[in-house]
């Protein structure tokens, strides 16, 4: 087990369901020798903002509007990386160690990625390599198949395509609407993504190519 303070960041753009339940686990103890340093989100917006801050964590909202709206691809990418060395420049800040996508919007630059390798985790509503990217549930009710669900990966420069830490089955119903199966896909992510940092801060997984073993 880890004996020294784990900082974490938390990357976020809308609700931060994931990043509370996150939060409520170290509040309570289950999740030890951890604090989260610092959420960052992409929206002003965000209601994750103001969730963060309720628990006493510190909430930033960084831009992306320039390279959102730069109509040259080249100039786009360029702009990209100056706004993921800005996010770095707040996480380094704060030493963070290791890095939560919860309901993070943007793709993270290969620089990023490279600069926290092994060390940024994701979660994914679907049981991948099915179904990656957007609209996951609705992807799944529509290829019609009996059981989707959620997956904890570790990222790397692909899209949900990094290796896979923890994974929840979840059945699909026949009457299911994409909403319902989001719901019932969001509890088993509550659960999963806390399970998953609660290993990495025990120092209980451990990358082999594309398999992460878990040490009992």
């Amino acid at each position: 087990m880890c004996s020294r303070m784990v900082n974490i960041g938390i990357l976020v753009s809308g609700r931060g369901s994931n990043m509370e339940a996150i939060i409520k686990k170290i509040e309570e103890g289950y999740i030890r020798n951890a604090r989260v340093a610092v959420v960052i989100s992409s929206r002003r917006d965000a209601p994750a903002l103001e969730k963060a801050r309720a628990h006493g964590i510190e909430a930033l909202f960084i831009d992306p509007k320039e390279f959102w709206k730069e109509p040259n691809p080249e100039r786009r990418e360029e702009l990209r990386l100056e706004y993921d060395k800005r996010i770095i420049a707040e996480l380094e800040k704060r030493n963070v160690d290791l890095v939560l996508l919860a309901g993070y919007m943007l793709k993270l630059s290969p620089y990023f990625v490279r600069r926290y390798k092994d060390r940024i985790m994701n979660i994914h509503p679907s049981l991948l390599p099915a179904f990656p990217g957007l609209n996951a549930q609705k992807q799944a009710l529509e290829y019609g198949v009996k059981y989707t669900g959620c997956t904890v990966h570790f990222v790397d420069e692909n899209v949900d395509h990094g290796p896979i830490i923890l994974q929840a089955v979840v059945p699909v119903y026949d009457d299911d609407t994409a909403e319902e199966l989001s719901q019932r896909i969001l509890e088993k992510e509550h659960e999963i993504y806390p399970e998953a940092v609660r290993l990495y801060i025990e120092g209980k997984l451990r990358i082999e190519g594309r398999r992460v073993k878990i040490k009992d």
